[in-house]
């Protein structure tokens, strides 16, 4: 009570504060750089990562794309290659005049050099820069690359993909949030009791939301995906706060006409209400930063942080602004369309082994589709669109117009880079280069003894050209593939390539955006277990202390869990691939975020029992009270979420929210139709394993046994 008579003592001081505070918050929001490649999250110690480190430190090249040239002449595509190694951070650029002069008529060149680099009225070549994939001098080459270039080249490639998912995410964010809000704020002005306090919650999220984003600037950077989520799942998963200050500063306001005293009693149970239910969303997040590839981490400590800003929000700034403006807000109270609903609860109740079968049935294909989800890892699908019969679609980026002219036009699919001992005799060399073009899928590989045979002395090339393609103790040969990278083919290609590299070279190194997403692959498929595992234990700890019951944390993870199940099952049946960041994710948001609806139901099922009502009363009373709080949360989660599944045209986001909005409801579902019947059905057990139940019932039956002693 005394923090929350100290909040309305210094409520316009707190709104002032708050304000100021935004300031510095936004500063650092706008400040905070925004990481765009996945696959920097990887771990240091793997062998594709350090390569890539290789590539930079020793050869200064960084990030890598193939630039597709249309319909110009030898001479015009020598010009442009010119300009383009003069863009700032381009390394090199690597063409056929490489490797013989543009005067040298092309039928006269090697057939591998031919087909490497020419089709038709096409030529291709490659473009090495001295920065990173996602680095903000690479975005900025990419750019002026396409500048130069013109309409008729096409650029593809990692950098090209994030430079186009940057415009993308850039323009859509906005987007995002005013979509979650407004969709948000409808449900609430038709589910709650006023049309202007839905407006006071969405501010006063608003405000810690900024806290929360303008705070990311001490972490040096996050990534897109948290970015473009963080907003809106803080605004779905700390709303619930808001509504219990809301309904507690309600309740009490009928106990008593002074309105400060109602609002200090509404934030002392607000805390003590919250404690409980944050502490189960805060675990959830917490747990991904258990995850070996580090995007867990950067998502899970944003949204953690974001979800204490809620907590301290809802107790200090949403009461001063709710006290500040209660005269509007009374005027503008209105009959909420949802009330106890005891027809329904009734039926439930009756009804409880019924429900307990049909969730039965459920739970098996459930299961099945849970694990057998098909997921994707491909990140060209991050930005994907539907195609017409030639493969391209208007709304095709650039970047998916040249991937896929790539893949149609040359056959390649993916690239992979060999980095290998310099020194290696060019008859090894060649030798390797041949078993490896005998590998099912791979179109070519380029090296310097593939290209000018391994009977010509180095000391006879070009010395730009073995600058290129030689740096210290590394020599660099490029291998094209006919696959596309995460696919089973392309991981077996890179198995087989690599057992074919360390014969000829044990330090070698294969690199490239295929392998380091086979690397991918195996990290998260590990990061799952280990997450999963201890989202369950944390929640299960905090269900244990919070409700004293050695039962209640197995009957309540369980419900949640069925419900995760559905909700990632359900693409099994649907044949929607899911991005692999969503098992991951969502079933912890989803355990984390919407146990609360669990807890809530059965807190107020054991204080109806410790009041003396037998278990299907005791039920009854706790699902007709607790149904319109958990249906008015779960639909407020849908809502804010939901909307930016329909509108975002960055997949993995789309993906991601849609499974967030259906993961709402389905666990709203579970937790009011299967956990009153769990209720029902273990009572016994619960009365037995629950300590103030215990001590209870024992009372009560020691009361009993008096009193008939007594008689």
């Amino acid at each position: 009570m005394k923090f929350g008579r100290f909040v309305v003592r210094n409520r316009v001081l707190i709104l002032i504060l708050s304000a100021i505070l935004l300031i510095p918050a936004i500063f650092g929001m706008m400040n905070t750089r925004i990481n765009y490649d996945m696959l920097t999250y990887l771990p240091k110690d793997l062998d594709t990562v350090k390569g890539q480190d290789i590539l930079k430190s020793d050869f200064g090249k960084g990030a890598f794309s193939f630039l597709i040239v249309e319909g110009m002449s030898p001479k015009e595509t020598a010009a442009l290659e010119k300009k383009i190694e003069a863009v700032d951070h381009v390394d090199s650029a690597i063409w056929y005049d490489d490797v013989a002069d543009v005067s040298v008529p092309i039928e006269m060149l090697p057939d591998k050099v031919t087909e490497a680099f020419n089709k038709d009225d096409e030529t291709v070549m490659a473009i090495f820069f001295d920065t990173g994939t996602s680095e903000d001098a690479t975005i900025a080459a990419v750019k002026e690359i396409r500048s130069i270039a013109g309409k008729q080249c096409y650029l593809s490639g990692m950098s090209a993909l994030v430079t186009d998912l940057k415009a993308l995410c850039e323009k859509e964010e906005p987007i995002y949030v005013t979509i979650a809000v407004a969709c948000a704020c409808a449900a609430m002005m038709i589910f709650l009791d006023s049309w202007v306090v839905p407006f006071l919650f969405l501010a006063g999220i608003g405000v810690t939301i900024v806290y929360n984003m303008g705070t990311n600037w001490f972490f040096g950077e996050i990534s897109y995906i948290t970015k473009a989520l963080a907003a809106v799942l803080q605004l779905a998963v700390t709303m619930d706060y808001s509504i219990f200050l809301w309904h507690s500063f309600t309740e009490n306001c009928a106990k008593t006409d002074d309105k400060k005293e109602a609002m200090a009693r509404a934030i002392s149970d607000t805390m003590v209400s919250v404690t409980g239910s944050s502490l189960t969303t805060i675990v959830g997040f917490l747990a991904l930063c258990f995850m070996s590839y580090t995007m867990g981490r950067d998502l899970g400590l944003v949204m953690a942080k974001g979800c204490l800003f809620g907590v301290i929000g809802s107790v200090t700034i949403l009461p001063a602004m709710i006290l500040v403006l209660d005269p509007i807000l009374e005027k503008t109270r209105h009959k909420p369309l949802i009330h106890q609903m005891n027809r329904l609860s009734q039926f439930v109740t009756k009804h409880y082994i019924a429900f307990l079968i049909v969730f039965i049935l459920i739970s098996v294909p459930a299961y099945y589709g849970y694990h057998n989800a098909p997921v994707y890892y491909d990140f060209t699908k991050t930005v994907s669109s539907s195609t017409d019969d030639t493969g391209f679609s208007a709304e095709d980026t650039q970047f998916l117009t040249a991937q896929r002219k790539m893949e149609k036009d040359f056959g390649v699919a993916s690239t992979h880079m060999i980095l290998c001992d310099a020194n290696m005799s060019s008859k090894d060399a060649h030798s390797m280069i041949q078993e490896i073009e005998d590998v099912d899928g791979v179109k070519y590989a380029l090296g310097l003894d593939s290209v000018v045979g391994a009977d010509v002395p180095k000391e006879m090339l070009p010395k730009a050209l073995l600058d290129k393609v030689e740096a210290g103790d590394y020599q660099m040969i490029l291998v094209n593939s006919s696959y596309k990278t995460s696919t089973d083919e392309v991981n077996n290609q890179i198995d087989e390539i690599n057992t074919i590299v360390k014969k000829y070279d044990s330090k070698a190194l294969l690199i490239g955006e295929a392998p380091l997403t086979k690397d991918l692959i195996s990290v998260t498929a590990k990061d799952f277990k280990v997450v999963d595992i201890i989202s369950i234990a944390a929640v299960f700890a905090i269900i244990l202390i919070v409700l004293k019951s050695a039962s209640l944390p197995f009957i309540l993870v369980a419900v949640i869990e069925l419900a995760i199940f559905i909700n990632l099952g359900i693409p099994y049946y649907t044949n929607l691939e899911m991005p692999f960041l969503a098992p991951i994710c969502i079933s912890t948001i989803q355990l984390g975020s919407t146990v609360d609806y669990a807890i809530l139901l059965t807190t107020r099922y054991k204080r109806e029992r410790m009041d003396g009502n037998d278990k299907k009363k005791a039920v009854f009373i706790a699902l007709s009270t607790s149904m319109p709080s958990i249906m008015v949360s779960a639909l407020c989660f849908f809502a804010a979420t939901f909307g930016v599944g329909l509108y975002s045209d960055v997949n993995l986001i789309s993906a991601m929210c849609n499974l967030l909005a259906r993961g709402a409801i389905v666990s709203m579902l579970a937790v009011l139709f299967l956990l009153p019947s769990m209720l029902m059905l273990f009572d016994k057990l619960i009365c037995a394993s629950t300590t103030d139940l215990h001590r209870y019932m024992k009372s009560k039956k020691a009361a009993r046994k008096a009193a008939v002693n007594q008689a």
